[in-house]
């Protein structure tokens, strides 16, 4: 193991906050009732397979599309479905959600069994089948991740443990807490993929990781666990991959033009889990944590469970709350109900009080090229937020806002306050507008 000299231009140098990293997972208990979206992943949309009144196990599959693009939503309590209700996301999407009212007996399916291949057809369909979608917050359907096309070649696995935003430990735990199913994990895909390269990336601040993994990735051929700078966003897939292997995506491009694939480390350990089990994608660990939250903590969720219930198993709030953010600080998603559920995808859920939240007033930008600098993209932000709040498209196009990766550094370091990532997603709006036109 040693620490790679490659790093990526711009970023910036976040405090580290890992107030939870060395609490163990707690197990939350079931909850009265559950909401389960037919949408937690990138792609189409499930439709729902049970209707109000049914009863529900376990496991069982309660919604599912025919799209590749796609994965299959699983019920994770047992009990009686209530109500089939559209839930407003914070996005402003309403999504079609399945409330259940739990029994508190957890009944599992009848079809939840371990799992047999004997190809990887086989495997890459059981993948599908468990629900499992990028657990690192992006939440792209695995399988259709794992099925690289014939005409793009893949010869390195790169497992992503870098967890680079603050309060976040989720992942840190996972390593601590279950290396065991990482290393199964990274066995199973290397013999789906055939990849003669796996690295596994590590960043510089949680050493106790660092050691868990070489002990064991010392014993495997091909697996060699990379100790990464702490540099803030170094678990972004594309500053991840220049990092560990100096191939650079290009814009617009994928790992897979590049000949990577990244996995999210709780994901490569729930293949492993999944395998063994049979139990598909129903609980996710979740870093609570914040000014306003009473006991932080790593907490094991039923997907589906009220963020309230969650805060509340908690302590609850210690002082009042201004705001609810799913995942981090640097890229999470404000909540504006304490009703919603926990999602597949949900690493994180902190809430501040109003001294962290008080951002300032946006001042005039002065210039001083620090956005740009922070860009890991080489973009440029001051223009993109001049474009877009004057809606001129085409000197919009000339900056390419759509090969932002939305990260914040430009935010972060700006003296200005200026509110430049929100301007970027106006940016793409509006560029989405005129290409429909």
């Amino acid at each position: 193991m040693a620490l790679l000299r490659n790093i990526f231009k711009g970023g910036a140098a976040v405090p580290h906050r890992k107030n939870t990293a060395q609490k163990e997972t707690l197990k939350m208990n079931v909850p009265e009732k559950v909401i389960i979206p037919m949408l937690q992943h990138i792609g189409a949309p499930c439709e729902p397979l049970v209707k109000k009144g049914d009863t529900v196990k376990v496991g069982q599959i309660i919604g599912n599309s025919d799209k590749f693009v796609s994965a299959p939503v699983h019920s994770s309590v047992s009990g009686t479905v209530t109500n089939i209700v559209p839930v407003l996301f914070p996005g402003g999407m309403q999504v079609t959600s399945v409330e259940i009212t739990t029994d508190g007996m957890q009944e599992v399916h009848e079809s939840v069994k371990p799992i047999s291949y004997s190809s990887n057809k086989e495997l890459l369909e059981a993948i599908r089948q468990s629900g499992l979608v990028g657990l690192g917050g992006a939440g792209f359907p695995t399988h259709v991740k794992l099925s690289p096309p014939p005409d793009k070649p893949v010869d390195t696995l790169i497992i992503n443990a870098a967890e680079c935003e603050p309060y976040i430990t989720s992942d840190y735990r996972e390593i601590i807490e279950n290396s065991g199913n990482i290393i199964g994990g990274i066995n199973i895909l290397k013999e789906l993929l055939k990849v003669k390269n796996v690295y596994i990336g590590i960043e510089d601040n949680k050493p106790e990781a660092i050691k868990v993994m070489t002990h064991l990735a010392e014993k495997i051929d091909d697996i060699k666990v990379i100790k990464l700078r702490s540099r803030y966003p170094q678990g972004a897939e594309k500053m991840l991959i220049y990092s560990i292997t100096g191939r650079k995506v290009p814009p617009g491009k994928l790992p897979l033009d590049v000949g990577v694939i990244v996995m999210n480390v709780n994901s490569v350990s729930f293949v492993s889990e999944y395998i063994k089990t049979g139990m598909p994608l129903i609980k996710k660990r979740v870093t609570v944590d914040g000014s306003a939250v009473k006991n932080p903590s790593n907490v094991e969720i039923l997907i589906g469970t009220p963020l309230k219930d969650v805060f509340d198993f908690c302590g609850g709030f210690n002082s009042e709350v201004h705001k609810v953010l799913m995942g981090g600080p640097m890229m999470g998603i404000a909540q504006h109900s304490l009703n919603l559920p926990v999602m597949k995808y949900t690493n994180a859920l902190l809430a501040f009080g109003k001294e962290e939240t008080e951002t300032g007033e946006e001042s005039p930008c002065i210039r001083c090229g620090r956005c740009v600098y922070a860009c890991p993209m080489n973009l440029m932000p001051l223009y993109i937020n001049l474009h877009a709040l004057k809606e001129n498209i085409d000197e919009l196009e000339k900056y390419k806002p759509n090969d932002c990766i939305e990260c914040g550094s430009c935010s972060y370091v700006c003296p200005a306050k200026r509110h430049l990532v929100q301007s970027i997603r106006l940016a793409k709006a509006q560029l989405r507008k005129a290409a429909a036109k």
